[in-house]
Formats: structure tokens, sequence, C-alpha cells
């Protein structure tokens, strides 16, 4: 567990993450990271949109339902 602080940035409140969590998060500065709520109620931070593996699903859906017809426009 690690402990961060509220802090005023501007007219805003912020965190700031320590070396070690930015490394195990493999983030760097300008990257996004995804605060996303659990099933518990909790909050689990990740540099993975959750929302691209639904979009990848839908492509996943319309390769595989379309595959004939992209096959011959790729020629």
């Amino acid at each position: 567990m690690v402990a961060l602080k509220v802090r005023k940035v501007g007219n805003s409140l912020g965190l700031a993450l320590p070396k070690d969590v930015l490394s195990h998060l493999q983030a760097v500065e300008g990257d996004l990271l995804y605060l996303v709520e659990g099933p518990d109620g909790g909050y689990h931070l990740t540099p993975y949109d959750p929302g691209f593996e639904r979009k990848m699903a839908r492509a996943d859906d319309i390769i595989s339902r379309y595959r004939n017809t992209l096959h011959v426009l790729s020629k």
C-alpha cells in the first residue's frame, strides 16, 4: 500500500505518484492513467484504457463477419 497526499495544483487537486509506482505502471510524464471503479466499489489505477478492449472486441466481431469482403478489399 502506498499513501498519497492530496495537494492543491493551481485551481484543482492532485496526487504525486512515487517513482516506484510509476515504474510499476510503466508510466512516464505525459502518459494517461485510468482510475477504474471495481465491482467492490474500490478503485484500480491502470495505464490501460478499459474502453479499448471493448472497441477491439467489436473490431474482432466485424472482421470475423466480413472476412471475405475485407480480403477482397485488401487487394
